[in-house]
Formats: C-alpha cells, sequence, structure tokens
C-alpha cells in the first residue's frame, strides 16, 4: 500500500486559486483635489490660520480662530458690508503664534515669533494679494513661506486658488499659491 500525502499535493492546487481571483492590478488614479470641510465656528466669524503638524509629518493645518467683524452701511443704501476689523489681523495672529490649545496639540509655527516682524499687512489688489513684512522674507523656509500664503489667501479672499506675493526689507516671494 502507498502513502501519499494529501496536504503536499494540495499546496499548488490552493495557492493557484487564492492567486488567481481574476481581479487585475489597475495603476493609480488621480481623481482631482483633497476632500474639503467648510468649517462653522458657531455664532463668532473666524479666521483660518495654518500652522505646521507635529513632526515628523510637517504639513500644513488649517485652525479656526474667531476675529471681530464690523458691519457698515453700504453708501448707496442697499445693504450692510461686513469687514474685518483690520484686514491685517489674521497675519498677526499668525505670526503669534499657536495658542496654548493648538500648542498643546502639537501645532508649532516655523515663522519669526510676532515681535521680530514690524507691522504686517495685507492688501488685495488686480494681481493678487500682497503681504508686506518688516523684516527678510529670503531665508523663510518653504512651509513658513506657505504658512503666510495660505493664511493671506483665505483672509482677503475666503479661497486658496488665489497668488499672493510676501514682499520684506530684501526682496518679494512669489506670486505662488496655496499648495493646500
Amino acid at each position: 500500500m502507498r502513502r501519499v500525502r494529501l496536504p503536499a499535493l494540495l499546496l499548488p492546487l490552493v495557492v493557484v486559486a487564492t492567486g488567481g481571483c481574476g481581479i487585475q492590478g489597475t495603476e493609480i488614479v488621480e481623481v482631482g483635489d483633497p476632500a474639503t470641510v467648510e468649517v462653522a465656528p458657531g455664532r463668532e466669524q473666524g479666521t483660518l490660520l495654518y500652522f505646521v503638524s507635529p513632526p515628523p509629518a510637517k504639513r500644513l493645518m488649517p485652525v479656526v480662530r474667531p476675529v471681530d467683524l464690523t458691519v457698515h452701511d453700504r453708501p448707496d443704501g442697499t445693504g450692510a458690508v461686513r469687514a474685518w476689523r483690520g484686514s491685517d489681523k489674521a497675519i498677526a495672529m499668525l505670526l503669534d503664534g499657536p495658542d496654548e490649545t493648538e500648542t498643546a496639540a502639537g501645532l508649532r509655527t516655523e515663522l519669526p515669533h510676532a515681535d521680530a516682524m514690524s507691522s504686517p499687512s495685507l492688501t488685495l489688489g488686480p494681481d493678487g494679494v500682497l503681504v508686506r513684512l518688516g523684516t527678510p522674507v529670503g531665508e523663510l523656509s518653504g512651509i513658513a513661506r506657505q504658512q503666510l500664503i495660505c493664511t493671506a489667501a483665505q483672509a482677503l479672499t475666503s479661497g486658496r486658488a488665489v497668488a499672493v506675493r510676501v514682499s520684506g526689507t530684501d526682496g518679494t516671494i512669489g506670486p505662488d499659491h496655496c499648495s493646500l
């Protein structure tokens, strides 16, 4: 009588059956931009500031901060206009860095502290947004530049597609767009 080892004979059959399930491999398919979410900060109005995620990722993370708005009647009497109290408030808050809660969550900044920057300003013109800082900007890291660009674009246009230039005592960076 011959002994046949059944498990040894079935092994090649199992390998073929599990490996050939009929699903073919495909290439990666690009389908567009990442999902975005509109954030409603409650009753207060808010602006988005962009800080840097904890290491090692080093990505921009949006943070909603409350801001004060003023309401003015239109000169022609057709309603009211909301305006920031100081259009430079978003950049000033960004330069102040993350607050205690944001820091506890691991967020940080690569921008010099507000004390090192003198009188930041934001203006919106036909060519996009201009951020003016009273310090050199040529040595800012790429992520620090994106912090400024994304925050400025969001603060003045409620979008990230606008071109942004950053001007300092050593010249101008850009135009560039928010990378998010």
